[in-house]
């Protein structure tokens, strides 16, 4: 900062809008699913002529300061400074490092109070004070001491300001303060209750909104974007670790949710306050009935002998389209999934995370492993055709310790090259050249078993 622009901000008038947005327009928050949120906090301006410096506290402590923009009739910005030290006891010591404060002692027998000026030496770990001629150490020992200052320091704030020079004409006007924030987020959270019965499930979706930025929005108008906008800094993409995929067939329907680019919105209700430090969860999809099928499935990833059986998977498979199904796009999270026992208590069996799912997808969520549903395969033979090609016979049984029959969706993975299936028992599904699947109805409190023999060329 140049001289001449120190003194002029110095010179500057100050107007300090020190109260909470107002109710009206007040504060509209549009809020990403990967922790951002865009802020826009509409206030009243009483702007005199010329330059002067507006400072808007209750703004985010976590504020990307290069993403502000103030936008009012007559108005140029010349400058904008965000102060995020805070004021606090802490703070108020580091800033008087070389400076004199009062220390009052009082005496705890007869209450006198006795007052001495020091200079504060240094805050590391602890206060050091120089009081006249010797250098003490101000002790947290129960003692009644007390430190007095002659002033707030300069740049703490009691709540994060955004301090904004402006060059304005005179007069009053509303201003809109626009601003991206993380520390603000929502995620989907859903409850499915399964009628194994009627083969039917019920599922309830909640937005659950965190605020960690800092500051509480009063009486905000809140819209929920579900999407994943690409921030140049964001490490979220993660999907290569995730092992089995949820959405077995992507829908092709639309419904009427309003969209915003290539994102569906979900906006709120009503006006909401969001306090700092709290979770808030409301509804948006409550469904009843809706068509789903229990069943279980085998994970195999190389033509290999597994020595110990291993549990299958619990699968429940369900859609989301508008006939027959839960009928919206659902937002990425977590369903959580409940069985009734036999006394009617709904208890929690599983849950899955899903990916953002467009309307008319079939879903296959994996709730946990099974007890009673067992598969083990075995390599009955390998021998070596060639210097590139391989013959292996698989066999693959599959146990079922329920009085009810199964049936069990069994994925060989891992054919990986040219592998042709040369021979089989039952035939397969090839949904893709790494993949063959048999779907194995396995008896009541009995066993099945698969065969089949693998053609690999590398």
């Amino acid at each position: 900062m140049t001289r001449k622009l120190g003194k002029t901000i110095a010179a500057a008038a100050f107007l300090a809008l020190t109260t909470p947005a107002a109710s009206k327009p007040g504060i509209a928050i549009t809020i990403y699913a990967n922790n951002m949120a865009l802020v826009q906090d509409t206030r009243d301006l009483a702007l005199r002529g010329g330059r002067q410096t507006i400072a808007f506290e209750n703004v985010s402590a976590q504020i990307r300061s290069e993403t502000v923009s103030l936008t009012a009739a007559d108005l140029a910005i010349v400058e904008q400074n965000f102060d995020f030290d805070l004021l606090s006891p802490g703070k108020m010591m580091e800033k008087a490092v070389g400076k004199t404060v009062t220390i009052v002692r009082t005496n705890p027998a007869t209450g006198a109070e006795t007052r001495e000026q020091a200079e504060v030496l240094a805050v590391n770990g602890g206060v050091v004070l120089r009081i006249g001629n010797r250098i003490e150490v101000l002790r947290d020992d129960g003692l009644p001491v007390r430190v007095i200052f002659d002033k707030v320091p300069d740049n703490l704030r009691a709540k994060p300001t955004l301090s904004i020079l402006v060059d304005a004409k005179p007069g009053n006007r509303p201003a809109v303060l626009s601003y991206l924030t993380p520390g603000l987020g929502w995620r989907a959270d859903y409850v499915a209750l399964y009628d194994e019965a009627a083969g039917q499930i019920d599922v309830q979706g909640w937005v659950t909104l965190t605020n960690a930025s800092g500051v509480t929005y009063d009486d905000a108008e809140t819209l929920l974007v579900a999407g994943n906008p690409k921030l140049l800094d964001s490490n979220d993409d993660q999907r290569w670790q995730r092992p089995r995929p949820t959405m077995v067939e992507a829908g092709t329907e639309s419904g009427t949710r309003e969209r915003l680019g290539d994102y569906y919105l979900y906006p709120l209700a009503a006006r909401t306050t969001i306090a700092n430090q709290q979770t808030k969860q409301v509804s948006f999809l409550d469904v009843h009935g809706a068509p789903a099928r229990h069943g279980y499935e085998a994970r195999l990833n190389w033509l290999q002998t597994i020595e110990q059986p291993i549990s299958t998977a619990s699968v429940y498979e369900f859609s989301n389209s508008a006939q027959g199904g839960l009928g919206d796009q659902l937002p990425a999270g977590i369903m959580r999934f409940y069985l009734r026992d036999k006394r009617g208590s709904p208890q929690f069996i599983g849950e899955s995370r899903i990916d953002h799912t467009p309307m008319g997808s079939t879903l296959s969520l994996n709730t946990g492993d099974a007890f009673d549903v067992k598969v083990k395969s075995t390599t009955e033979k390998r021998e070596r055709i060639n210097s590139d090609r391989w013959k292996t016979a698989m066999r693959y049984t599959l146990t079922n310790a329920l009085p009810k029959p199964v049936s069990v969706k069994l994925i060989q993975n891992g054919l990986w090259g040219d592998t042709r299936i040369t021979a089989q028992s039952q035939p397969a599904q090839r949904t893709n050249a790494d993949s063959a699947i048999w779907t194995v109805t396995v008896p009541a409190n009995g066993k099945s078993e698969v065969t089949a023999t693998f053609d690999t060329r590398f």
